[in-house]
């Protein structure tokens, strides 16, 4: 599964909002949608995050709850492992809410060796990407 992160820059500063609002645990991540796809998703399954037009990270589906907003609306809030994995960088265009992502289409995890550096910013990450560099 794949979805636009709204709000943060990229991988760091979303780990570092989960990590302020969840304190460690399972990241939440809430929507007006439930997944039709929940087993197979949850068979190993990830949610890869975007940020600017590129993938950049990933994290483990551990989970479905539901959610009652304040209006009454049931939603599903997709349970999140806290750990975010970097990816290779992969440009996307954009789209509204999540979608659905062929395992052939998932970016390979970063290597051990390169896990730990900075990601590059998103706009450098997508031309080198495009010219197929990362």
């Amino acid at each position: 599964m794949m979805k636009l992160c709204v709000g943060a820059s990229g991988p760091d500063e979303l780990a570092r909002w989960q990590r302020d609002r969840f304190g460690g645990a399972p990241a939440q991540h809430v929507t007006r949608m439930w997944p039709k796809r929940c087993d197979e998703l949850l068979a190993g399954g990830s949610i890869f995050w975007v940020f600017k037009g590129t993938m950049l990270a990933r994290q483990r589906l551990i989970g479905f709850e539901e959610r009652r907003g304040e209006d009454g609306i049931t939603r599903c809030a997709l349970m999140l492992d806290p750990v975010l994995v970097p990816v290779a960088a992969v440009p996307r265009r954009p789209f509204q809410g999540w979608r659905y992502l062929k395992p052939s289409e998932a970016p390979p995890d970063m290597p051990a060796h390169r896990a730990t550096e900075a990601a590059l910013p998103p706009a450098l990450a997508r031309e080198l990407a495009a010219m197929g560099l990362l």
